[in-house]
């Protein structure tokens, strides 16, 4: 999958978004949608680093205790 392709995914959910809005203004979109992207990013690397915190701040270009603070932001450490 490429980054032009995960794009076009995100500009079609958007759109969606505002869609089903109907009109009403958004309110606190950015944070939003930090949120939905960065749980399911954060449980996919960790998966696919086998769990090893700091594999996965590498892949994800962050600061191991960066990565930890985001873990358990979204209560992914087990």
């Amino acid at each position: 999958m490429s980054k032009k392709h995960i794009e076009e995914c995100v500009r079609a959910s958007l759109e969606g978004y505002f869609r089903d809005l109907r009109g009403t203004e958004p309110d606190g979109m950015y944070e939003m949608l930090v949120k939905v992207v960065e749980k399911p990013l954060l449980e996919i690397v960790m998966a696919k680093a086998e769990n090893n915190q700091s594999r996965a701040a590498e892949w994800l270009g962050l600061n191991r205790n960066t990565l930890r603070k985001k873990l358990i932001e979204h209560k992914l450490l087990k």
